[in-house]
This record gives C-alpha cells, structure tokens and sequence, in this order.
C-alpha cells in the first residue's frame, strides 16, 4: 500500500516526462508546470505528470537543475536507512568491480550513476575526499558521511578522515559558498596530514586531498594506464600533458626504453619528478616544462625520430557543447602532429575527457586527422573510464572518457 504522500507536488511537461520515464533524473526549471505546496531549496518535491507519480526529488529554485530525483518508488521513506541502502549498494558495486588492492584507491560514489545526486566521494586508502555540488546533498551529508564511514569500517577496512573538496565554483549554480577542510566526526580526531600514499598498478604516489587536482588525483583512468603499461616495453614515449606523470610512470614500469613527460604546469613537472624517484623510476625518465601544441609542431618540423609511442592525454578542451568546434580543432591538432611524428608502426594513445566530446565526433576526428598525416590507425583497444566511475546509459552525461590505442601504418 503506498504511503501519504507529505511533499510539495510538481507538474511537469510532456517533455520532461519523456525524459524521466526514460530514466533521466534531472528536471530543468522550465520543463515546470505547476507547483503545489511550498517547496524548499534543498527539500523534497514529488514529481507527476497528470495523476501518474514519475518520483521524488531534491528542489531548488536556485539552480536550472531544478529537481534531481533520488527515487521512483512512492514507498520510499527517506530517513537515515534510506541513504545507508544507497551507500551499501554504491560501496558493495566498488567492492565487486575493483576487487583487491583496487579497492583501496577507487572512487566509492559517482553522483548520479550511484543515485546520489551532486556526491563524488573518492578514496585514498584510509582517506575520503569529498566534493558535493547539489544542495538538496549538503543539506543531509552528516547523514550520508555517518553511513559511509560505518559501511566501510563494518567491512573490515580503515578510514581515519573524510575531506571536504568543495572549493568548485560549480557550486555557486546551487546557492552554495566555496570552502575546503576536514568534516569533524564528534570523537574522532582529524588526521594529522592531508597527504597520503597510494599504489595504482604497482606505482606509489603522493596524494594530498586538500591541494591536488579534483579531489587529489585522477582515478578514472586506471585501467587505461594499465593498458599502456602492457605494449610499452622496449619503447621509446613521450607522455604528453602529463601532469603527475601517471602514464609515463605506468610506460617506465612497464619496460619501456625511455620516458620523456611534457606539461606546461611547473608545479606538475615537479610532481611527476617526484613521483619518478619514489618509485625508482628516474634514470629512464626525463621531465620537459612545454606547451604540447609547440612542442609537437617542433619536433614535427624538426623531423624528429626520437619516439614510437606517444600518449595524448589532455585536460577537457570543452566544458560546454558551444565550445565543441574549439575543442574539436585542438584534437585534431595535437593528434596529427602526434601521427606525423610517428615513424610506420609507432604506437599512439590518445583520449578526450569531455562529456560534449562525444565517442562518434572524437572518432570522426581522429580518421580526419589519420587521413591528413597520410596513415592509417589499427586500433589496439577502445576504452573508457574505470568501472567505478559507472555509466548509466539512460544518463549520457555518466559517459565521457574517451581512449583509444592504436598502432600507426
């Protein structure tokens, strides 16, 4: 028997209705029809379409994500058992897909794909970083971190500190200031450092949650590493945009003859040295502070030969679909010039990490680019992000990271 329903009631359009039934979760404010009742920025709202219940959601007037459905059963009750449930299932899917040491350096909770709206929740061994973007999410995080913090210490594994990233400006589209620290736990103290050890394919690295990249490091590229690490050996790679130096760390261990690590960031080189010596890396390894567009357009000109496998590995060169034409000039450009400094079956891995990047025009791009430099790509693999940063298919923002490996002939 369904229970009363207690909160606000909300028409919403033909369209959005289409789109919740076919199992998006977000309504924008002017898919809204009517609403009745007083909702609250960061309460809950039932949504219809006519008399048909479509769910339940987060509200806010302030955002143009105006509801973001946590639920489409009208028995839910949303109290701490709920959100415990929600956590068990995303930490238990992790468990599963990242089995092992995995486990251990893995992003636990992927917003929406977990059905926990505006939450990312990354794990460094004992520490969690944090970052949430939806306010509705803020409004019962002493809730939802008391669930994580008991499902993964019932599991048998250790957590000293939950880190609070949320220094995004992303967060001001949800009413929400920018801040970063420890969340305190009433008599648990807070960790002497925000900086700890991880080992991802047999590398060590530093992470310091509260100063590095997102929520500390870039996990969503693992197994992709892992991929360049199987055909390195005996090669000679210029990893390229390669900020702490992972894919050129992942190529050394793998056996490969030589690494040269080019970003434009000092402060990103210094990492990456660093990360070289920890692991015993640093006498096959040379560390290159350059733009990458110049760099290649030299070594091009300069009919360089020094290198048979090039990594491409660039930040989002668009984070908004008006920007794709820009974006999709800038691929091109880094991977022709990455095609031509190749010699005849040199090796090339080249991805894109942006959502409006989608996998069909990133492939139309690379073909033109291959077409131009006058060769032709055997692909080696085509792959995506790891399974812990899941996709929904129903959700195609859940999808953005694009990788190929390919031999050049």
């Amino acid at each position: 028997m369904k229970q009363q329903r207690q909160y606000p009631k909300v028409m919403i359009s033909p369209k959005a209705e289409r789109s919740i039934r076919n199992g998006h979760p977000w309504i924008y404010g002017e898919e809204i029809r009517q609403i009745d009742g007083a909702p609250l920025n960061g309460g809950l709202v039932d949504v219809f379409a006519g008399k048909a219940f479509l769910g339940t959601g987060f509200y806010n007037s302030r955002s143009k994500i105006t509801i973001r459905l946590i639920s489409r059963n009208a028995n839910d009750v949303f109290d701490a058992r709920f959100w415990r449930r929600r956590v068990e299932y995303a930490v238990q899917y992790r468990k599963t897909v990242m089995p092992g040491a995995d486990f251990a350096c893995c992003r636990l909770i992927h917003s929406e794909a977990d059905q926990l709206p505006g939450l990312t929740v990354d794990r460094y061994g004992p520490l969690l970083s944090v970052q949430i973007t939806c306010l509705g999410m803020e409004l019962i995080k002493d809730t939802v971190y008391r669930a994580l913090w008991d499902v993964l210490t019932e599991m048998g594994e250790t957590v000293t500190g939950i880190y609070e990233r949320n220094d995004v400006a992303v967060r001001a589209l949800e009413g929400l200031a920018e801040f970063k620290g420890w969340y305190r736990f009433d008599g648990i103290p807070e960790p002497e450092s925000a900086v700890t050890e991880i080992c991802e394919n047999g590398v060590r690295y530093l992470v310091d949650v509260e100063n590095g990249q997102k929520t500390g490091f870039f996990l969503d590229q693992k197994y992709n590493r892992a991929a360049v690490a199987r055909i390195a050996r005996g090669k000679r790679v210029l990893d390229c945009f390669t900020h702490t130096g992972s894919f050129g760390l992942n190529a050394a261990l793998g056996g490969a003859e030589r690494v040269t690590c080019v970003d434009i960031s000092e402060s990103a080189v210094a990492m990456a040295k660093a990360n070289a010596v920890r692991n015993g890396l640093d006498q096959k390894m040379d560390f290159l502070c350059a733009d990458v567009f110049d760099l290649l357009t030299r070594l091009v000109d300069q009919k360089c030969r020094d290198y048979d496998f090039v990594i491409l590995d660039p930040p989002a060169f668009t984070k908004s679909r008006k920007a794709v034409p820009d974006a999709a000039r800038g691929y091109k450009e880094i991977n022709l010039k990455a095609m031509k400094l190749l010699p005849r079956g040199g090796y090339l891995a080249t991805c894109s990490c942006s959502h409006y990047m989608t996998d069909d025009f990133f492939r139309q791009i690379l073909s033109s680019a291959a077409r131009d430099a006058s060769v032709s790509l055997r692909q080696i693999e085509a792959r995506q992000q790891a399974p812990d940063h899941p996709i929904l298919w129903q959700v195609p923002e859940t999808e953005y990271l694009k990788f190929y490996l390919f031999q050049v002939v």
